[in-house]
């Protein structure tokens, strides 16, 4: 018997062979084993409990930041939903956001509740577990330097608080993620007082700033690789000749060349292929080793 004939029984939904490409924002990618959508933390919990441990399971968000491989994803994909959406504000400068929570509705309800200190989330594509993961920031500021504590499901469905400090975060990532398959549940943030309306207009700059500068309406996974320290990525690429230049339906966008984009119908092996063009070709030329940001996950296509 297959594992996928023993799965547990949900009050969700599991979706067998189920295509991943519509769930991200570069729109190429394999389907899911299973794709699972849970009805709440407790249909979520209780699937991971009895779920056999031998069988992967991947967390995808609202796909912002990954490129999900043209073979697919094997083992169970995890998406959560509105019920993982919540935002409020706990009182003083505290706001609480569930994982799903698109990270630009955390900062426009924390300017709201006049909580400022979060307007950073404005630039920031993706949803607040993909920020919980990767210690996600822009213009100077990072989830670090506003989350209080953050709530995550383990392998076997148990509930964690995690402190800041236990997360250890630095650039770009989290220790106590990377170390452990968590599942995050949302996050208790804190940011300072402020009238919402300059807090508002902050983030009609931030907002500003980055239609003028990244190709935020194309099919693209944000920034690709992390800036290496004291450089600039975009620069780097810029520089070896990669800004604009087409490979197959892919390319580094001219408007920000550390954007990759799907120009047209591209497959994931031809995004994937350009990004490892060019970071032999940055190290060729300068010696430096451009590490990916995007998350890659799954399988290549078979041959």
């Amino acid at each position: 018997m297959s594992w996928q004939d023993a799965l547990p029984t949900v009050r969700g939904r599991l979706l067998r062979d189920e295509p991943l490409a519509p769930f991200t924002w570069l729109r190429v990618g394999g389907p899911a084993d299973v794709l699972f959508l849970p009805q709440d933390e407790a249909d979520l919990a209780d699937f991971l409990a009895a779920l056999d441990t031998a069988v992967p399971v991947t967390l995808l968000g609202v796909g912002s930041n990954t490129l999900v491989r043209d073979g697919g994803v094997e083992g169970v994909v995890i998406r959560l939903g509105k019920a993982f959406a919540t935002v409020e504000p706990r009182g003083g400068s505290r706001i609480f956001a569930g994982a799903a929570a698109l990270d630009a509705n955390l900062a426009r309800e924390a300017a709201k509740a006049g909580i400022a200190g979060l307007e950073f989330y404005r630039g920031v594509p993706g949803s607040v577990g993909g920020a919980l993961v990767m210690n996600a920031g822009c213009y100077g500021a990072e989830t670090k330097d506003v989350l209080v504590e953050a709530y995550a499901l383990d392998r076997a469905g148990r509930r964690l608080t995690l402190s800041n400090a236990e997360l250890g975060y630095s650039y770009r990532k989290s220790a106590r993620a990377a170390a452990e398959p968590l599942v995050f549940l949302g996050g208790l943030f804190e940011g300072r007082p402020d009238d919402p309306a300059a807090i508002m207009a902050r983030m009609d700059e931030i907002t500003a700033r980055r239609e003028q500068t990244q190709p935020i309406r194309e099919k693209t996974g944000g920034s690709t690789f992390k800036n290496p320290p004291g450089q600039s990525s975009w620069k780097l690429i810029d520089e070896a000749g990669w800004r604009g230049k087409p490979f197959g339906g892919a390319m580094f966008s001219p408007l920000h060349a550390n954007f990759l984009i799907n120009t047209g119908e591209a497959a994931a092996a031809d995004l994937e292929g350009l990004g490892e063009a060019v970071r032999a070709d940055v190290h060729a030329k300068t010696g430096v080793e451009l590490e990916w940001e995007i998350k890659r996950i799954g399988r290549p296509a078979s041959a």
